[in-house]
């Protein structure tokens, strides 16, 4: 796969996760430095909205995007947004922009999402842009990898595929 950041090609660590594979459990930190296990999530269709930094304007608007959009989806839908921020700044950020609607979790500590999906990009320590779906039965539905991890999600396509699955 041929990812770029800001034009240069990096690699991602662990194993791209592709349609259909089962979704890895894995553990990350909540904004009040809990742990987020994703086994809690069974039964729910989740979308995780992954990005590198909340401090950049692409991956802020991203946040935001899934925030407002998730007002609109079925109560049983997760969208849990992962980055490598610090809980505290994701937590900052999340105030500062009125967040409700979303599960914030951080992968700074052992970056097991990271690893296991294959969003850890090397050279940065950083998780690259994408989205995963992963239906009620913990089978991933969907999956994006943002050729140039400064550029958007396709938010219309992983919303048109949620709703493929309410």
């Amino acid at each position: 796969m041929n990812i770029t950041f800001a034009g240069n090609k990096i690699n991602l660590l662990g194993t791209q996760v592709k349609k259909g594979d089962k979704a890895e459990a894995f553990t990350a930190t909540k904004n009040d430095l809990s742990d987020f296990n994703s086994e809690d999530l069974k039964g729910k269709l989740v979308v995780y909205s992954v990005a590198p930094s909340l401090d950049t304007s692409v991956c802020a608007l991203q946040a935001k995007k899934f925030n407002k959009d998730a007002l609109e989806l079925s109560d049983d839908i997760v969208i849990v947004t992962i980055t490598e921020d610090l809980p505290f700044a994701q937590q900052r950020f999340c105030s500062n922009e009125d967040i409700k609607n979303l599960e914030m979790v951080s992968d700074y500590k052992e970056r097991e999402f990271g690893y296991k999906y294959g969003f850890l990009i090397d050279e940065l320590k950083l998780l690259t842009r994408g989205v995963v779906i992963v239906d009620r039965e913990g089978i991933i539905q969907y999956v994006e990898y943002v050729p140039e991890v400064t550029n958007e999600v396709d938010f219309d396509k992983a919303l048109e595929e949620v709703k493929k699955l309410i």
